[in-house]
């Protein structure tokens, strides 16, 4: 049995939802990240998905003035700001702060040998204030609102 040929409309749907898929990745932008009102720059942009945003630790830890240091043996990454320290390492939902550890919601993910990690968890873990707005493709961090308890900014072993 032959395999019936492709119509005209079906070929011309088809041609048009390439088309509109094709426009818009063109128009489209990837988010930028601003730490206290100023860009910082990547080599690996955020990942936006549903409303979520995904920021390269090692540009926004820097932004933040923290050092950022990376075991190739282990695949263990930490971050280093004033007083806290941070270990994480991707695929994993564990993560250790200041000897503590805590459950992430989201794991970290790598992209292009960058490690990507949840606005969510920078926020709950390094302190500034983290928001997305996916109208502007724009993420904030605020580090001059953000308040860290004695215990350092997560507050202790909290599961998020």
């Amino acid at each position: 049995m032959r395999p019936r040929p492709l119509s005209w409309k079906t070929l011309a749907v088809t041609g048009l939802i390439a088309l509109s898929a094709s426009t818009v990745m063109a128009f489209s932008r990837p988010a930028q990240v601003l730490i206290d009102g100023q860009r910082v720059s990547s080599d690996v942009p955020p990942v936006t998905v549903n409303r979520q945003a995904y920021l390269p630790l090692r540009a926004v830890s820097a932004g933040l003035g923290a050092q950022t240091h990376y075991d190739k043996a282990s695949g263990t990454i930490e971050v280093i700001r004033g007083g806290d320290r941070l270990r994480i390492h991707p695929g994993e939902r564990t993560a250790v702060l200041n000897g503590k550890h805590v459950t992430l919601r989201h794991a970290p993910f790598t992209v292009r040998g960058r490690t990507m990690v949840a606005a969510r968890t920078l926020e709950r873990l390094l302190g500034p204030k983290v928001r997305y707005n996916p109208r502007t493709a724009t993420i904030d961090v605020n580090t001059t609102d953000a308040a860290v308890s004695e215990d350092g900014p997560a507050g202790g072993a909290d599961s998020f």
